[in-house]
């Protein structure tokens, strides 16, 4: 599978995560709780495997390893307002203002991701390179959501 359409179907899911949470201020913890459970679960594992599998390999080119370093600090961001969240109860309201200040550094990384890192990345991976990454990816999710069920 093409790595990019890949991701960018991982970053299609974790907005919309984002949406439902929210739309959720007038219901129950209890589902905003299992909401974030599922954002953080996606976030996790889609850092892992990028961090694990696509930029190890576009940090070795020079076209793509100044944006690769970028995104592991972006990345590295995210950790750390998820920490910063799982650690709050959410229902307080310093929650609502940290997940809002994720969703923006999400939404940062992506849009970089999509509109300079795949772009520049296409230039330096090969067509079989771009599926062999994504059916790698695609693999080593389905190992970490068996792994965590």
């Amino acid at each position: 599978m093409n790595v990019f359409e890949l991701l960018k179907q991982d970053h299609l899911k974790v907005s919309n995560i984002f949406e439902q949470l929210e739309s959720t201020d007038e219901i129950a913890s209890s589902q905003r709780q299992t909401l974030f459970t599922q954002l953080k679960q996606e976030l996790d594992i889609h850092a892992h495997v990028e961090e694990t599998i696509l930029y190890p390999v576009l940090k070795q080119a020079s076209e793509t390893r100044e944006i690769t370093v970028e995104a592991y600090e972006e990345h590295q961001e995210v950790k750390d307002l998820l920490a910063e969240l799982e650690a709050m109860p959410i229902d307080d309201e310093e929650w609502n203002d940290t997940l809002l200040e994720l969703k923006s550094n999400v939404e940062h990384h992506v849009d970089e991701e999509e509109n300079e890192m795949f772009e520049r990345a296409r230039t330096v991976l090969s067509q079989e390179q771009i599926d062999d990454i994504g059916n790698r990816i695609e693999e080593a999710k389905r190992q970490q959501k068996a792994a965590s069920a």
